[in-house]
């Protein structure tokens, strides 16, 4: 990889620049990881990448090129200009975001070192040996990466900002039907994850397969944890974009050109928000885009991501939101974050949420989510890890895996209960969208609709 220092490429490329606008993003990343299976450590890796782009603007057109290499800006810059030349008037073409230079934009990008795994290695070499000792197996993958992301354009703005996104999976298995655990974490610097604690839910959870029942599909009463909702609802973030919903595509819209924004959709005290300063899910606090889309703009590069409900007391309160789609629809501009926090004002746990249910399912996670119909979005996947039948408010043995079929926007309508909120990861998303606070969801019919063969 060059050396060449991150700032100084930002100001040549923009020094090269000829066209009537230039954006540059320079991103540097620092990745490593740990992999374990049948209670070995197997593989280990550290990886150093490097992406530049060059977003040109020419009259009302865009071009836009991106390289891993920085032996050639200059090539680099007149490929995007020209690229800009052959393209025709943007639809979302507006003046790029104008600002001075942010402190510390000059620094170096940061980097990660194994060191970070050392109390996790540590704390698996011990749950290794204590788990051939019981006839038990674990597999696993931990990442931790520390990103540098420059922004820099020819209207004076220069950008830096430093993302920490560190992840543990776990799962154990023993040899009974349905025996299978998983537990995840998010965490920015590993002082907050507990190898002995994860291991003790891995292992509860496995005690509940000494009993395996037969059981239908159909609709159940069901507690949703955190990761599980948090799969689902990720997936309805992302098909949130403003401007989609009023063309009429999604699941957000109404006849006429009309979103349902201000409809009640989930129950009275439930809110669904993105904050890029949140003291444990903080995030990039400001816009980068390499290409336009109906949820981003390469002329809102730049632009300050500040707090925004999505959800405010059960009612649709925003959708994602560019300047362009926001000024066609005269709304505020309310830009996508890469954190969730969901709250339904909930104070009991996902354990006093079992003991308080008569007969229902307990799932761990979800898996191999797709989309069925994006008017409902309705969305189908299967249970993983873990299906569990709750009876007079105890775990009273595992059941068969299901395909499960539901809409996330039509399920908040049918809440009838909330857990506190807790850190989560997503199991379905966690390379994509590690930033989640969730609550446990008890639904009264999530829809099982077959049973699957998958353990």
């Amino acid at each position: 990889m060059s050396t060449t220092h991150g700032p100084d490429v930002i100001e040549q490329v923009l020094q090269l620049s000829q066209a009537d606008g230039c954006v540059v993003l320079l991103s540097e990343s620092s990745d490593i990881d740990l992999r374990w299976a049948n209670n070995t450590l197997t593989t280990n890796g550290s990886h150093l990448a490097r992406s530049l782009t060059v977003i040109s603007i020419i009259g009302e057109s865009v071009g836009t090129m991106s390289a891993t290499r920085l032996d050639d800006l200059a090539g680099l810059v007149r490929a995007s200009e020209q690229a800009a030349r052959d393209a025709g008037p943007a639809e979302d073409f507006g003046p790029l975001v104008e600002g001075g230079a942010d402190k510390g934009f000059e620094a170096a990008a940061e980097t990660t070192t194994a060191d970070v795994f050392n109390t996790l290695a540590s704390g698996l070499g011990e749950s290794f040996t204590s788990a051939q000792a019981d006839g038990l197996l674990h597999f696993g993958f931990a990442s931790h990466s520390v990103s540098t992301l420059w922004l820099g354009s020819s209207t004076g703005l220069r950008k830096r900002h430093v993302q920490p996104t560190g992840y543990v999976e776990m799962t154990a298995k023993n040899d009974r039907r349905g025996g299978s655990s998983w537990v995840g974490q998010h965490t920015k610097d590993w002082s907050d994850l507990s190898v002995p604690e994860l291991d003790a839910e891995l292992r509860r959870r496995l005690s509940w397969t000494e009993r395996y029942i037969e059981i239908p599909p159909g609709r159940y009463e069901t507690l949703i944890p955190p990761s599980a909702l948090a799969d689902l609802l990720i997936y309805a973030y992302w098909t949130a974009a403003g401007r989609d919903a009023a063309e009429g595509r999604t699941v957000f819209s109404k006849p006429g050109g009309q979103t349902r924004v201000g409809e009640v959709i989930a129950p009275t005290g439930f809110s669904l928000r993105s904050d890029p300063h949140d003291s444990v899910l903080g995030t990039r606090p400001f816009a980068a885009a390499g290409g336009s889309s109906s949820q981003s703009s390469v002329f809102d590069n730049g632009l300050e991501n500040r707090a925004t409900d999505w959800i405010r007391d059960g009612r649709l309160e925003a959708l994602t939101q560019t300047r362009s789609s926001a000024a066609k629809a005269g709304v505020a501009c309310t830009p996508m974050i890469d954190n969730l926090i969901a709250d339904g004002g909930g104070t009991v746990s996902l354990e006093e949420m079992i003991a308080s249910t008569e007969r229902g399912l307990l799932l761990t996670c979800l898996w191999y989510i797709r989309e069925v119909d994006p008017e409902s979005l309705l969305l189908t996947g299967l249970t993983r890890d873990g299906v569990y039948l709750i009876e007079d408010g105890k775990v009273s043995g595992t059941v068969t895996n299901f395909r499960w079929n539901e809409s996330p926007i039509d399920l908040l309508g049918r809440v009838t209960e909330c857990s506190a909120s807790v850190p989560t990861l997503p199991r379905e998303w966690s390379d994509y969208f590690t930033r989640t606070r969730m609550p446990a969801l008890r639904v009264p019919d999530f829809n099982m609709s077959s049973v699957s063969q998958a353990f």
